[in-house]
C-alpha cells in the first residue's frame, strides 16, 4: 500500500518497538537512514535497533552510533514494524524473515518493487536520508548533532557531496539546517575520503583493468574473483573512471563468487537504472546497479552488450 508522509510519521509515531533495516551492501545513505531514524524515534521514546545482514563499511565509522547496529542472530525478533530504509524487500538479506512484523519501507529508488504492507517513496529526493529529514520535521522532532550527522551524511555521499544532477534545492536547503546543529562537514568527508594504505593499493590495482568500449562513451574496472577476493573494499572505484572525457557510462562489475557478479553503473546521460531492471537491479538514472548470476568471463559480455545497445537506442 502506497501511504503519505503524513501516514508514514503517524505510524512511526503510533509504534512502541522497531526495527530498522537497509539493504546488503550497505552505504552512507543506508547507515545514515538507519541511525538518523533510529536517533530520531529513540528522542520519541520508542525502543529501536538496527539490524544490517552484511558487514558495515570501516569509512562510515564516523558515524554516531555504528556500534549499536547489530548483524541478525539465528532468533526471531518481535517489533510493531520492521522498517526497511533505501531498499526494495529482496534487498535487505536474512531480516526479513526473521522479523514478521508488518513491513514499513521507505525508500527514493523508482524501482523499488513495491511489495512492502506499507511505502512510502519519493523518487525525486537525493537520498533515503532526505526523506528522513522530512520525517524528521512532521514528527516534529528536534534534530541534534547525532542525528544531523547522520542524516547528512546519506545526503552528501548519496549526492556525490551535492555533485551530482540529484541534487535539488531542498537538498541543499535539508543540508542546511542540519549544520546549524554544528555538524562539521570537512570532518565528516575527510573520514570518508581516507583510505588506508592498502585500499589505495588495491585501487591502483582495479584501475589497471580500464577498459574503453562504444567509442570511449562506455569505461569500466573488471574484477575478476582473485583480484576481487584480494581487496578490502571497492568503495569510491567506479569514480575514478567516471569522470574520464567522453566517457557516458561507467562500469565497475566485480567477481564476488565463481558464477555471481555484481555490477555497478553511474552516468552522465544515459539511463543506467532501466538497464539495471532489464537485468533483476535497480536503482537511478544516473546510478544503479544489479547482480548477474553467471561467471565473470559471461557477466562482462552481457552488461557490455546491454550497454551498447542501450546507447544505439
Amino acid at each position: 500500500m502506497i501511504i503519505s508522509l503524513k501516514e508514514t510519521a503517524d505510524k512511526l509515531m503510533a509504534a512502541n518497538s522497531l526495527i530498522l533495516t537497509a539493504h546488503v551492501n550497505p552505504d552512507g545513505d543506508a547507515i545514515g537512514s538507519c541511525l538518523g531514524l533510529k536517533f530520531m524515534l529513540e528522542k520519541l521514546g520508542k525502543k529501536v535497533r538496527v539490524l544490517i545482514d552484511d558487514d558495515l563499511p570501516k569509512f562510515l565509522s564516523v558515524l554516531p552510533g555504528i556500534d549499536t547496529i547489530e548483524k541478525p542472530e539465528n532468533e526471531s525478533y518481535e517489533a510493531d514494524y520492521l522498517v526497511i530504509l533505501d531498499a526494495s524487500l529482496d534487498r535487505v538479506g536474512s531480516v526479513i524473515e526473521k522479523c514478521k512484523a508488518p513491513r514499513l519501507n521507505i525508500d527514493h529508488h523508482r524501482t523499488n518493487d513495491k511489495k512492502a504492507d506499507f511505502l512510502y517513496l519519493d523518487a525525486k529526493r537525493a537520498a533515503t536520508c532526505e526523506i528522513i529529514y522530512e520525517l524528521g520535521k512532521e514528527m516534529g522532532v528536534e534534530f541534534d548533532i547525532n542525528s544531523a550527522t547522520s542524516i547528512y551524511t546519506g545526503l552528501a555521499t548519496d549526492s556525490g557531496y551535492f555533485r551530482y544532477s540529484n541534487t535539488t534545492p531542498h537538498t541543499m536547503r535539508a543540508a542546511a539546517e542540519l549544520m546549524e546543529t554544528g555538524i562539521r562537514p570537512e570532518k565528516i568527508s575527510e573520514a570518508i575520503e581516507t583510505k588506508d594504505f592498502d585500499v589505495v593499493q588495491g585501487m591502483a590495482k582495479a584501475l589497471q583493468t580500464i577498459e574503453l568500449h562504444a567509442d570511449g562513451r562506455v569505461a569500466g574496472l573488471f574484477l575478476d574473483h582473485e583480484l576481487t577476493e584480494s581487496l578490502d573494499t571497492t568503495e569510491g572505484f567506479i569514480d575514478q573512471v567516471r569522470v574520464i572525457d567522453g566517457v557516458d557510462v561507467a562500469i565497475l562489475l566485480k567477481a564476488v563468487e565463481p558464477e555471481a557478479c555484481r555490477v555497478s553503473m553511474r552516468s552522465k546521460k544515459t539511463d543506467v537504472a532501466k538497464i539495471a531492471e532489464s537485468l533483476g537491479g535497480g536503482g537511478h538514472i544516473r546510478a544503479a546497479g544489479c547482480t548477474i548470476e553467471k561467471p565473470f568471463s559471461q557477466a562482462k559480455t552481457d552488461i557490455l552488450k546491454v550497454i551498447e545497445e542501450s546507447l544505439a537506442e
